[in-house]
């Protein structure tokens, strides 16, 4: 096991904080953490990379303090994945490079893996389907009631809305479970929500979700690349019980096969019992076995 240490690294124009753990020659593998989240979210996994060899490394996405807040306010997925293959070249990584991603952070795994699939072996995407995928289910009318806060963002109010209280009840009502802290969870989110320029950025992910004039053309091709599958296998993993990205949305019935279908040759998917939408929070053991197997 190795001990998780912070550090710092500038890349694609921004200065990204990250956490680590593993010996530094190890094959790198990138961790990119979601919404309402941080870096800390990978703490139970990445100890267990660095057992097994890997250089594990988790920043704090664009905007999440320490990270930088970038100067041109882009927020878009195509950013997140110009970020992720900046990253890898950034911290020294090889073509045996694997990425990992919860959430907005599965985003940018999938578009990473599919414009840069020399730097990937591997790739593990969680509780985001692919975005084909995504999109098919949700206009349904369970999922837009899950997703209200996407439209709460877009309004004036949201930079009042979003403190403790919104992200605990996310919290709540996406890991009902009740598995993991939620507590301490919202602590490091609220550490990475510092000042009113991180508050902002992180509203600007979702403002750039329904609004094209906030992309950049720097980033056409990234943004084009999280659509598409690509040829890096990838292991998709979701909970049973997300309350954020409903089961019945992404596997109805149980059955995963609609997802396969979007993912590269090679690719695997799989249902996480009694975890909600931070599965690697609920159920870090489970979890923790099937992205080992799949990336040893």
């Amino acid at each position: 096991m190795g001990d998780v240490t912070a550090g710092a690294v500038t890349a694609n124009g921004l200065d990204f904080g990250y956490l680590t753990a593993g010996p530094a020659d190890g094959p790198l593998v990138l961790l990119l953490h979601g919404f309402p989240d941080s870096a800390h979210t990978w703490r139970h996994l990445m100890p267990e990379l660095a057992g097994v060899g890997y250089r594990a490394v988790a920043p704090f996405m664009r905007g999440y303090a320490p990270t930088s807040v970038p100067e041109d306010g882009v927020y878009q997925t195509g950013a997140l994945v110009a970020d992720a293959v900046a990253l890898h070249d950034a911290l020294g990584g090889g073509p045996d490079a694997v990425v990992i991603g919860h959430d907005w952070g599965a985003f940018a795994a999938y578009g990473a893996a599919s414009i840069a699939p020399g730097r990937w072996r591997k790739a593990v995407t969680l509780s985001v389907p692919p975005l084909p995928e995504m999109t098919g289910g949700f206009f349904e009318y369970e999922q837009l009631k899950r997703s209200f806060y996407m439209f709460v963002f877009q309004t004036p109010l949201a930079e009042a809305v979003l403190g403790r209280a919104f992200i605990e009840g996310l919290w709540r009502d996406w890991s009902p479970s009740g598995k993991c802290d939620h507590v301490d969870n919202v602590d490091r989110v609220m550490e990475c929500l510092a000042t009113p320029e991180n508050v902002a950025a992180v509203l600007g992910y979702y403002r750039a979700m329904f609004d094209t004039s906030r992309h950049s053309d720097r980033y056409v091709a990234e943004q084009q690349a999280v659509s598409e599958p690509g040829d890096v296998p990838v292991l998709y993993l979701h909970g049973s019980e997300d309350g954020c990205v409903g089961v019945d949305v992404v596997a109805p019935g149980g059955d995963l096969g609609a997802v396969l279908t979007a993912l590269p040759p090679g690719s695997n998917a799989g249902l996480v019992p009694g975890a909600g939408h931070f599965l690697q929070l609920d159920r870090p053991a489970d979890v923790n076995d099937r992205i080992l197997a799949w990336v040893t």
